[in-house]
């Protein structure tokens, strides 16, 4: 097993090096480490890494290992860890708790680069998932180790690069604060937490950013920068960026159901990086030897140079945006399919779809773009979460679908 690994690693770095853009970065063995620190986290040994769990409390040992080794001081309220107990929130990434009886803990690991500056940036990422799956998988089968590679183990490898690079780059102007989160995948438990009893004031932060689901690049190289119109900064320092090159999709809003939420809710700028949702979201099949190494590099390289260009800007003014997510809702019906947050086009692209569902079951299929619910013409997502409000549980409606350039009609019962 172990020949094995070191197969594999040694392979990855040698084609990471072959593909990828010449980009200056203090840490010469980035790459490797990166591999290593994917592998590590997405391991069966890790359990999933679910809030609470041995699996989690061995991730955090290992980030806070990683966190010792580049130099970052400890932040939290016990060493690297601020730990956090909450009732259980029976909405999952919704930060408004709702009460029951049993109580999740789970535990923040802080470090801190200190520059002497009077502004903090944050950098986060969450590390916690859904071990074997007992709640949140959209996997059908028998328990199994969730390892969520991309989700989220891709971002605090980003989160971890960054923290590398960073604590190596010269004559920094803004103090910079490395967060792995636990709690995200049971409502932002922990950025919550810590923004709410922080370590440092919240007056000091600048702006956060947020990795979440980094490891996914696809051919086109699509990558979502969300919280752009947060301040009025943002936007002039990704477009001045050359290399790598991305099909970039900037949304505005600094909403959203990760972690930067927590923050812009507190008035703080936020940048959240996602390169899209996939087939393997929620399952056990979202491993490490499905992540496009390449593309994650680049991905936090491209950070990275963000980084750098707002570094002499001291403190970024806060944008309040309009929220273009509606109002969380509890819905009769679903047709269980996977949005294509990436789709930039007239309806809604799926991405993929749950076994047993309405969708699978009438014969929607991945690629299909709805347009059209019963009588309801659908322009985007908000129009298809509007109109899932509008049925019951046993209507029979068309779906109309994009397929092939060619419009088809599916009959559907809910």
């Amino acid at each position: 097993m172990q020949l094995r690994l070191f197969s594999f690693l040694l392979y990855l770095t040698l084609f990471i090096a072959s593909c990828s853009p010449a980009i200056k970065l203090p840490v010469s063995d980035s790459v490797q480490n990166m591999a290593v620190d994917m592998l590590t986290l997405s391991s069966d040994e890790m359990e999933g890494r679910e809030t609470g769990t041995d699996g989690e409390r061995k991730a955090a040992e290992y980030i806070q290992g990683r966190f010792m080794e580049i130099g970052l001081s400890p932040l939290g309220t016990d060493g690297y860890i601020q730990s956090f107990h909450k009732k259980r929130n029976q909405d999952p990434h919704q930060i408004t708790s709702q009460t029951a009886d049993s109580v999740i803990s789970g535990n923040n690991i802080i470090g801190f680069l200190n520059n002497g500056s009077k502004n903090t940036v944050v950098i986060g990422a969450h590390y916690d998932h859904l071990g074997f799956g007992s709640e949140g998988s959209l996997y059908k089968g028998e328990k199994q180790i969730h390892n969520g590679a991309d989700d989220n183990a891709s971002g605090v490898t980003g989160l971890i690069f960054l923290a590398e690079n960073l604590k190596k780059t010269k004559k920094l102007e803004n103090n910079y604060i490395f967060i792995a989160f636990s709690g995200e995948e049971k409502g932002l438990l922990g950025s919550n937490y810590f923004v709410n009893n922080p370590t440092i004031g919240t007056q000091e932060m600048n702006y956060m950013i947020n990795m979440d689901m980094i490891g996914r690049l696809n051919p086109e190289r699509n990558l979502v920068i969300g919280g752009v119109g947060t301040s009025p900064l943002f936007d002039q320092a990704i477009s001045q960026i050359r290399e790598p090159k991305f099909q970039l999709k900037k949304e505005l809003s600094g909403s959203g159901p990760s972690d930067h939420m927590s923050f812009y809710l507190a008035g703080i700028p936020v940048l959240s990086f996602f390169t899209g949702q996939h087939e393997d979201y929620h399952k056990p099949s979202d491993d490490a030897h499905l992540i496009n190494y390449s593309g994650m590099k680049d991905v936090a390289s491209l950070i990275y140079q963000i980084i750098l260009s707002l570094d002499k800007s001291n403190k970024l003014p806060f944008t309040k945006t309009q929220d273009p997510t509606p109002q969380t809702r509890t819905f009769a019906v679903s047709l269980g399919i996977m949005p294509d947050y990436l789709f930039d086009g007239k309806g809604v692209k799926v991405d993929g779809l749950r076994d047993g569902k309405p969708g699978q079951k009438a014969g929607i299929l991945k690629g299909d773009v709805i347009i059209k619910m019963g009588s309801i013409e659908i322009t985007d997502m908000k129009a298809y979460m509007n109109s899932l409000g509008t049925f019951k549980s046993g209507d029979k409606i068309d779906v109309k679908v994009i397929r092939n350039q060619q419009e088809i009609d599916l009959p559907v019962t809910l």
